[in-house]
């Protein structure tokens, strides 16, 4: 069974790390998977808040939203429902985990740093492409505390690792990298992976959505992924450059 996009099986989408996209925040990347585009912004505030007080630590959060016409129909915003969805929240703090886990919370001083991601437009992987472009928007407001002397160290030891996510599923028994939207719905199994550009895992989220998967089928997946996050991470390192 042929891609949509006539991909490889174990190939990712265009990957587009634009930085810079914003005017107004720390940092602002706009990031694009194929036709998935989300703006991922980062904006530093002194302070941390109430509960970590006093502890020497930054904070570093995230908030993800989707547009009301990112996807073929026009849904509605979660600010006139006058509540956030759970699948909002789940992902949110999805963002905020895996992006905490390549800073040194310590060095950033008690500065906060919340990540804004959000979609433009979705094609699957939205979530995946949100952690990928977060980390560079965080890397630009990191380096600038740097610049304005607020931070305990070199950026590069802040940063001591870099954070990407891409999606992996198994669609008519054949494991595939980065789904769009047209697989993701067709998935008998469907994973999201979070690695540092080393191949170490943050996290994995995955489900079998029609079905049970074997051991070594999660094993081709966790392959497909961590390989994903490899290249992702070199898209990383070039947009940083």
């Amino acid at each position: 069974m042929a891609r949509p996009d006539g991909r490889r099986p174990d190939q990712l989408r265009p990957v587009t790390l634009t930085r810079g996209w914003s005017t107004h925040p720390e940092g602002s990347v706009l990031v694009e998977f194929g036709a998935t585009r989300v703006l991922c912004t980062a904006s530093v505030t002194e302070g941390v808040p109430r509960w970590r007080k006093g502890s020497g630590l930054g904070w570093v959060t995230a908030e993800y939203a989707m547009l009301p016409r990112a996807t073929n129909t026009r849904s509605d915003r979660e600010s006139v429902k006058g509540r956030v969805g759970g699948r909002t929240h789940e992902i949110s703090r999805l963002i905020g985990r895996s992006l905490r886990a390549c800073v040194d919370l310590k060095a950033l001083g008690e500065n906060s740093v919340v990540l804004d991601c959000d979609v433009l437009q979705a094609d699957g992987g939205t979530r995946t492409a949100a952690i990928t472009g977060a980390y560079v928007a965080l890397h630009d407001a990191v380096t600038w505390l740097a610049e304005r002397k607020a931070l305990a160290g070199k950026v590069d030891k802040v940063m001591h690792r870099s954070v990407a996510a891409v999606s992996v599923g198994i669609i008519a028994g054949e494991p595939r990298l980065d789904l769009c939207y047209e697989e993701d719905v067709a998935a008998e199994v469907d994973m999201n992976v979070v690695c540092t550009g080393t191949g170490d895992f943050v996290e994995v989220q995955g489900t079998g959505e029609a079905g049970v998967f074997a051991r070594e089928q999660l094993d081709a997946l966790l392959d497909l992924g961590v390989a994903g996050c490899l290249d992702l991470a070199d898209a990383q390192r070039k947009a940083l450059n």
